[in-house]
């Protein structure tokens, strides 16, 4: 099963191209990079639940990148990093609300029978493919962590 968001990406690659928006060109061509990376070095094509796992990895690459060059005052590099998390956006689901966690992780300690912090990898295991690439996985596993305390 190939990807339908790899296609979507492709195509904004060439509309880039007749475009000439060099920036934008290139940011596209650093995602596309990863895709072929990853399946040349697995031997697989990757469809649309690993291209999310692939958007995770690379915003969170991004946003610690990001605040480093803007303690270092180093805003021309900031300011790159800025942009290639926002092409990243345009292409990711849009992020769900606390509550929608929230409510996930709630049905998911349940459905599991999660009692303490032991349950914590069965619990999201079972979240981790609901949420991924629409909750910051940081926020979620807080969040199981309290509800579970």
């Amino acid at each position: 099963m190939s990807s339908e968001i790899k296609r979507q990406v492709e195509s904004e690659v060439k509309d880039a191209m007749r475009a000439r928006e060099k920036q934008r060109l290139g940011a596209l061509r650093l995602i596309m990079a990863e895709f072929k990376r990853i399946e040349v070095d697995e031997r697989i094509e990757l469809d649309d639940q690993r291209v999310l796992v692939v958007f995770d990895k690379m915003s969170k690459q991004r946003k610690d990148s990001l605040s480093q060059y803007q303690d270092a005052g180093r805003d021309d590099l900031a300011d790159q990093e800025s942009f290639e998390l926002d092409i990243l956006k345009e292409f990711m689901p849009p992020q769900l609300s606390d509550d929608e966690v929230r409510q996930i992780v709630e049905a998911a300690i349940s459905e599991v029978g999660a009692t303490s912090i032991k349950d914590m990898g069965k619990v999201m295991g079972k979240i981790k493919p609901k949420v991924q690439g629409q909750a910051d996985m940081g926020v979620v596993g807080a969040l199981v962590k309290a509800q579970l305390n």
